[in-house]
């Protein structure tokens, strides 16, 4: 029981790192130490059908590990419709303490997730870098304008899934850059069936292969792996700099503008271009707050260990 609701606490923290645009749910689920055990069981998640298709659920539950994936999505939802709000309110209302809190627990992530890595090399350096490369391009790429069709719609929900796994890149500023976020967003508030379900299969392809990909890389090339993953987070620390100025806007389901397109500033800089407070020793504590809450995950992880495993 002390284990489910650990997990079930995982899954909300991640569901409420995947409410924030910049934010990813996979950062969440590596810094808790829960990330390849995340991606084997979507991956088995194909081999779980046969035996469930003859009538062996309980080889089919343990194959997929559902009893570890249904508790982790149960923590996710709740967080998603429970927290979506406030996460929303507090960063319309407070974005930069907001903003600084993520910051630092993505820039400790990024330190605890090169810890992993065995050897130092040439290789691992170039993928590190670009790891760096790819996620400081999408957060500055210019957003495009795909067709709302429902093949488009398919391979979107494809490559967002894709990214929301993967630690450092946000599914939801994905669907932004494509073009189509309003009008995900409009099918989810409308509950329009078919729009849902073509982007949710779109999804669920994505989710199913990728994950078995990247699973596989892990074990196949472990060190190259977490030097690439750890430049993706490195890099997306540009998405979630506290202070920012707006250069273009979008206009959402609302009928409201939002910021599409913002490049970073200096403290100093923000305060004189917005006449605002830059909230500078706010927003240094909270990213304190965001580092210590990392460091405290990664103590308690280590500590329910196996004294075996950390042998």
């Amino acid at each position: 029981m002390k284990n489910a609701l650990l997990l079930y606490a995982k899954g909300m923290a991640m569901g409420a790192a995947d409410v924030v645009p910049g934010v990813s749910g996979g950062t969440v689920a590596f810094i808790t130490g829960i990330y390849d055990e995340l991606l084997r069981s979507i991956a088995a998640l194909p081999y779980a059908v046969r035996p469930l298709v003859r009538g062996r659920l309980v080889e089919a539950w343990a194959t997929a590990n559902a009893g570890f994936l249904l508790t982790l999505l149960a923590g996710v939802l709740t967080s998603v419709f429970s927290l979506a709000r406030l996460i929303t309110y507090l960063l319309e209302q407070h974005p930069i303490p907001v903003w600084s809190f993520f910051f630092g627990l993505i820039l400790v992530s990024v330190h605890l997730v090169a810890k992993e890595i065995q050897r130092r090399n040439l290789s691992r350096g170039v993928s590190f870098v670009l790891g760096v490369a790819f996620a400081y391009w999408i957060t500055v790429a210019a957003p495009m304008q795909w067709g709302t069709d429902s093949l488009s719609l398919f391979f979107a929900g494809a490559i967002a899934i894709c990214a929301m796994i993967l630690p450092g890149i946000s599914g939801s500023f994905i669907l932004v850059l494509l073009g189509l976020y309003p009008a995900v967003l409009g099918a989810v508030r409308s509950m329009d069936i078919g729009v849902l379900l073509v982007f949710a299969g779109g999804c669920a392809l994505g989710l199913l292969s990728f994950a078995k990909l990247l699973s596989w890389t892990l074990r196949k090339w472990r060190d190259l792996t977490l030097a690439f993953l750890t430049g993706l987070m490195l890099g997306s620390l540009n998405k979630v700099w506290p202070w920012k100025e707006t250069l273009t806007w979008r206009t959402n389901s609302h009928g409201e503008r939002t910021p599409l397109l913002e490049q970073n500033l200096l403290p100093g800089a923000y305060g004189d271009l917005t006449g605002q407070d830059p909230q500078l020793l706010l927003a240094i504590l909270l990213a304190v707050a965001g580092i210590v809450v990392v460091l405290g995950l990664e103590w308690f992880a280590t500590r329910r260990q196996p004294i075996t495993e950390r042998v």
